[in-house]
């Protein structure tokens, strides 16, 4: 693995969280990178290992200024702060308007993410939190670099629906008009449900049969506890075990499983 994508289609199902929870326990050194075209959230949610506020010019805003006339993956670190709990994170762009400063970086970007898990000087995974995506966003320029793309989405109707259309819009420009076999396409896409853990395992069947009846080439990869608790924890607004909670129990679960479902660490 190298660079693992995350991003949902609309709604708030928790993007964020997801990526902030699989790169705390990823089983290999990893850095988070915001990616959102939108603006990042980290600045306002988590701090920085000294205790302070993370600087919002310190990211992919300062790393744009400098990656005009190439980006070695090396250069990352230069870039990238590390959280409270010694986490790296490549801090985001501050919204919206910035983004057209990044114009023509997204392929670059994505083949510096892809290629860190095999630089000499600081190995490590890329998981990167691509927010909201759609057909026109920029940030298809760099999902073509991932090795894994997963989608968010809660379990309610239209939720589930949404992702089945995402995923298979998706699957076309990345995979192109070929429909049906899931592994043929790559990079393959896997879906992560946010769910009370009660019903997960039900769900998750139940929204593998509707991909595969749908011949969407993505599939259920696993369930994210719903688990408000754990996330004011895992942000640094409320204090407890995170270790113990029901949202980093489930991270764990889909970290170990994603090297064996689509192969080992390259």
């Amino acid at each position: 693995m190298a660079l693992i994508a995350i991003a949902a289609d609309k709604g708030s199902p928790g993007v964020t969280t997801t990526a902030l929870a699989l790169a705390a326990v990823w089983p290999r050194r990893a850095l988070l990178a915001e990616t959102d075209p939108a603006g990042g959230d980290l600045v306002y949610r988590s701090r920085g290992a000294h205790g302070g506020v993370l600087d919002p010019n310190v990211g992919l805003l300062s790393l744009a200024a400098t990656a005009r006339k190439g980006l070695a993956a090396e250069q990352l670190w230069d870039h990238a702060q590390p959280l409270n709990g010694g986490l790296d994170v490549l801090v985001g762009i501050g919204g919206a308007e910035q983004a057209a400063g990044l114009t023509g970086l997204w392929p670059m970007l994505g083949q510096a993410f892809a290629t860190l898990a095999e630089s000499p000087n600081g190995a490590a995974d890329v998981i990167a939190d691509c927010g909201r995506i759609g057909g026109d966003t920029p940030a298809l320029g760099m999902l073509s670099h991932a090795a894994l793309v997963l989608l968010i989405a809660r379990t309610e109707a239209e939720h589930l629906a949404r992702v089945r259309d995402r995923a298979g819009a998706l699957s076309a420009k990345l995979h192109g008009s070929q429909r049906g076999a899931a592994a043929l396409g790559y990079p393959p896409i896997g879906v992560v449900l946010i769910s009370d853990p009660g019903h997960s395992a039900r769900i998750a069947a139940q929204a593998n049969e509707m991909l595969v009846a749908s011949q969407i080439a993505a599939r259920v990869v696993g369930t994210l506890a719903h688990d408000q608790a754990g996330a004011e924890m895992l942000g640094g607004r409320r204090r407890g075990r995170l270790d113990k909670s029901l949202l980093i129990r489930s991270a764990r679960q889909i970290a170990a499983d994603v090297p064996q479902r689509y192969g080992v660490f390259r």
